[in-house]
């Protein structure tokens, strides 16, 4: 007689992997600037008006952002030139927070969905799209540390990074 497994829970997400195309950005935006404010007074981290620039940006779309295409619309909504160290440095200071996530295949950057938690993180991207979700799911992780432990190796920092085509795009609806 065949035993049956049983089935790990669904994770619960608290929204969407990837929210529809037409969403209004702002609430991201918002959201996420509450939750920099919160977690950066809380650690004692100074906020500058750049670093919350750079963040709102990264957060206007949910696809991955280079340094520069940063640079370039901060200097255009900003009417003011910023020299490319200092974005860079406005990004490491969000990295460092947890406000942010690095796409290392894109050379790239996301915000995070749950700044107030240490995880690591995956990321589906759309190759249609270019649009990019963060997946709360830790029992990727933890696979990952189970399967690397077996090799008497010691997962320190985790980004796992997933291409394909997202529902909106393999169903043809980006109305969202």
């Amino acid at each position: 007689m065949k035993r049956k497994s049983a089935a790990l829970p669904a994770p619960a997400f608290p929204s969407p992997a990837f929210p529809p195309h037409a969403h209004d950005h702002a609430h991201c935006i918002d959201d996420a600037l509450l939750a920099a404010d919160r977690i950066c007074a809380g650690r004692g981290a100074r906020l500058t008006e750049l670093r919350r620039h750079v963040l709102a940006i990264l957060w206007r779309s949910h696809e991955p952002i280079g340094a520069y295409d940063v640079l370039e619309r901060l200097a255009r909504e900003t009417r003011r030139r910023a020299a490319p160290p200092t974005v860079y440095r406005a990004l490491e200071f969000l990295l460092g927070q947890g406000l942010i996530h690095r796409v290392e295949s894109r050379n790239a950057f996301i915000g995070c969905t749950r700044p107030d938690m240490n995880h690591a993180v995956e990321i589906l991207m759309c190759t249609a799209c270019g649009r990019a979700a963060e997946v709360p799911d830790s029992r990727i992780a933890r696979a990952v540390r189970n399967s690397a432990a077996t090799f008497g190796f010691e997962v320190q920092r985790q980004t796992i990074e997933v291409s394909g085509v997202c529902a909106d795009c393999r169903t043809g609806d980006r109305r969202g």
